[in-house]
């Protein structure tokens, strides 16, 4: 069997077990197995060259674009669709406490409760969002 096909193997290898342990370091290593396959089909040296070239690829791969690989990642995350509320000013729809209320986000009506302890908050007053707990949102007056 050609070198090349072991260095191709070795690519896949990685890319499954990125896949089911997604760290973003192996796929570094497949990164560096497809770059030396290609490299050994055009240029004919031995395997020590060969496994060298790889070892080198992987560490400069780790290096250079695994944290750009980590930085467009973190840029694509959008996290919980409910995270883009925190921060926003709502309307009170019902009086707040720290056991019941609601608020309205765009025409929606949201249960709400207040973010730490005090006064409760009177229906009809603007509060801000600070965070939410699945489909209730933590308040505090403004």
């Amino acid at each position: 069997m050609e070198i090349w096909i072991w260095f191709l193997m070795i690519a896949i290898i990685a890319v499954v077990v990125e896949i089911f342990i997604p760290t973003m370091f192996c796929i570094n290593f497949a990164f560096a197995g497809v770059l030396t396959a290609i490299i050994s089909i055009f240029w004919n040296v031995g395997l020590l060259k060969l496994f060298i070239l790889f070892a080198v690829l992987s560490l400069v791969s780790i290096i250079f674009i695994r944290p750009l690989l980590a930085k467009m990642l973190r840029k694509g995350e959008k996290g919980d669709f409910h995270d883009q509320y925190i921060g926003k000013v709502v309307k009170c729809i019902e009086t707040i406490t720290i056991h019941s209320g609601a608020v309205t986000i765009y025409d929606e009506r949201w249960d709400a409760r207040l973010a730490a302890e005090g006064e409760e908050i009177p229906a009809g007053a603007e509060v801000k969002i600070v965070r939410n707990e699945g489909l209730v949102m933590f308040v505090e007056k403004i």
